[in-house]
């Protein structure tokens, strides 16, 4: 069975800098199946959804941030939190340039499931 991986969010910046955002790629697909385990839901898989952003020239980045946060939503739901907008605020972070703040951020929530 898989299980969500707990990525050291520095290091997965600064292996994307440094391989030019190869590693970037690795770290999206990643991010996208390890929260759908997370979750329990078998919705696009990582390579699917890099597929999509290829095809619609990156314009599918922008609905994949946005769902997303909808995810992160759902596992505050599971884990008894209280849900916010993440959705919003991981579309508005992407808008403005900020995709791998959005990659940290998700991996930071993917962190705490993965410690739990």
């Amino acid at each position: 069975m898989y299980k969500v991986k707990e990525r050291n969010i520095a290091l997965c910046i600064i292996f994307t800098f440094i391989t030019c955002g190869i590693y970037g790629i690795f770290w999206f697909v990643n991010l996208t199946d390890d929260m759908n385990t997370a979750i329990g839901e078998n919705d696009t898989s990582g390579v699917l959804a890099f597929i999509f952003v290829l095809i619609t020239c990156t314009i599918y980045n922008y609905f994949w941030a946005y769902k997303m946060g909808e995810k992160v939503d759902a596992l505050r739901v599971k884990n008894g939190q209280q849900p916010s907008s993440n959705g919003a605020i991981y579309l508005i972070l992407f808008l403005v340039g900020g995709g791998i703040i959005t990659y940290a951020l998700l991996q930071n929530e993917l962190n705490k499931v993965a410690a739990a």
